[in-house]
């Protein structure tokens, strides 16, 4: 008799390291919310004969909204989770008790690059032994440490000044380790009792095949991919880009990719007027949370629509006191930083900022050297353009400075990191 399987996606983490308004499953990967890519993978599986997302309350409607956009011939469902990931996979499998499943396979949405492949071993394994875990051999060796008796100061690593001393106990033979990833996929009766056993013992638990060893029932490995990463800080984004694109063939079938930034922001009395990271002499200066500078703002954008990384909203939001007064430049180095990680480097970049004042002719040379300092292109890869908005609208009336960027990046062989 075929088993029945449903796929339980939790995303209802707030991804608190990324900053801005939205969790990070619903930031941008190559075109899509990033929990988008695990929505169509489990739908390619022919056993998955329903999808339940879990994601933030107060996000079900968006969920929702771009779910029905993939038009996906699999069953799904989209509802609210819980504060931990345990309360939101419990909130799953509540919903699927009216109509159980035999198997449910429950993924982690952070995890966009999973393939049908290895959701459909990983349920095959499952249909044998009742629970099994997606997971891949380490390849580093691994060692266990213990904190050093000895801490006295002058045993403190001199580069991490009170740091406690750790001291190797063991090394660990790690053809029997494995790195741990998702689908975990168990049989629905057994999931569940062993989440309600969890909650009787006040387990805290951060993965379900722990929950399922932890009552007392085994777990076996099922083949992963080093390529199936958990996006969780923000070079993981970067490198889950690059994985992406090396699997759909843009890295290699496009030579050069193409992106464009804007930005405007209003002139303000003392305000110093930064633009491409020197300050220039003006009575007033640009308004922004950071130090406004539209140029770098539209270059950032530039070089991450190029990369198919989103925009700089997400990654430095103006609702962030970390960025209060921030320099851009430190801001478009950490872009190029990304745009490196997802197998980009800078090719060319034009800008043209609008200005009625002051004149920025006498500062181009300038403009153009600090700019390819932050980028680390030479300045023969630097266009900066200037021109008037002949009077009309705010940057005519000088009430505020725009920039347009276009951004031209060539892939690297390989990721830097």
């Amino acid at each position: 008799m075929t088993q029945t399987v449903s796929a339980l996606i939790v995303a209802a983490g707030r991804g608190r390291r990324f900053g801005g308004s939205l969790p990070k499953v619903f930031l941008d990967l190559c075109g899509e919310p990033i929990f988008v890519w695990s929505l169509r993978a489990f739908a390619r599986v022919p056993q998955v004969s329903r999808i339940v997302l879990v994601v933030p309350e107060d996000h079900l409607s968006l969920a929702t909204n771009i779910s029905r956009e993939q038009q996906l011939d699999t069953p799904w469902q989209v509802i609210a989770g819980g504060e931990r990931r345990q309360d939101s996979v419990r909130a799953g499998l509540r919903a699927m008790a009216e109509d159980p499943p035999d198997i449910v396979a429950i993924h982690d949405g952070a995890r966009p690059l999973v393939t049908p492949e290895i959701i459909a071993e990983s349920i095959s394994v499952c249909a044998e032994h009742h629970a099994a875990i997606a997971c891949v051999p380490l390849t580093d060796t691994v060692k266990s440490f213990a904190d050093d008796p000895d801490t006295s100061p002058e045993r403190q690593p001199s580069s991490l000044p009170g740091s406690p001393v750790l001291s190797v106990v063991e090394t660990l033979d790690r053809s029997k380790l494995r790195a741990l990833q998702t689908p975990q996929p168990c049989d629905y009766p057994l999931i569940v009792a062993a989440h309600d056993a969890a909650i009787r013992l006040d387990l805290e638990v951060t993965d379900d095949a722990s929950v399922v060893e932890a009552y007392g029932h085994p777990v076996v490995a099922s083949v992963g991919s080093r390529d199936n990463i958990k996006v969780t800080q923000l070079e993981d984004l970067a490198q889950a880009a690059w994985l992406m694109g090396r699997r759909r063939g843009a890295a290699t079938s496009s030579p050069i990719r193409i992106g464009h930034g804007y930005d405007l922001h209003r002139l303000a009395p003392g305000r110093p007027l930064i633009l491409c990271g020197i300050e220039l002499p003006h009575d007033a200066g640009l308004l922004g949370h950071s130090d406004a500078d539209v140029a770098l703002h539209a270059v950032a954008d530039a070089i991450l629509g190029a990369a198919a990384l989103g925009d700089i909203g997400q990654y430095f939001p103006d609702t962030d006191p970390r960025y209060e007064n921030a320099h851009s430049a430190d801001l478009l180095a950490e872009v190029v930083a990304m745009a490196a990680d997802a197998g980009w480097s800078i090719g060319n970049i034009d800008l043209t900022i609008i200005a009625e004042q002051p004149k920025l002719s006498p500062h181009r040379h300038d403009m153009i050297h600090s700019l390819a300092a932050i980028l680390g292109v030479p300045p023969s890869s630097i266009s900066v353009k200037a021109t008037t908005n002949e009077g009309l609208g705010p940057t005519g009336r000088a009430e505020a400075i725009a920039c347009h960027a276009v951004a031209a990046l060539i892939p690297n062989e390989e990721p830097t990191s």
